[in-house]
């Protein structure tokens, strides 16, 4: 996500169309968050690669170990 879709997303809040608004605020938030899932799976795979326990990975997001291995677990 670049920093002009943000930037007409909050934009858009102040604006004088409130159903507009949402849909830009909805939109970026769906991007982003798509993106930072990307990079969070990622940061996970290095972690485990380097030896990282789930236990560590878990306390890095601040969720339970059974959360984070149900999640990006394999099998």
């Amino acid at each position: 996500m670049d920093d002009h879709t943000i930037r007409t997303a909050i934009a858009a809040a102040d604006g004088d169309d409130p159903y507009r608004a949402l849909r830009e605020l909805h939109r970026a938030r769906v991007e982003l968050t798509r993106e930072l899932d990307r990079a969070e799976a990622v940061a996970v795979r290095r972690a485990r690669a380097a030896g990282a326990s789930w236990q560590l990975i878990a306390l890095a997001l601040e969720v339970s170990k059974q959360a984070v291995h149900k999640r990006y677990g394999r099998g």
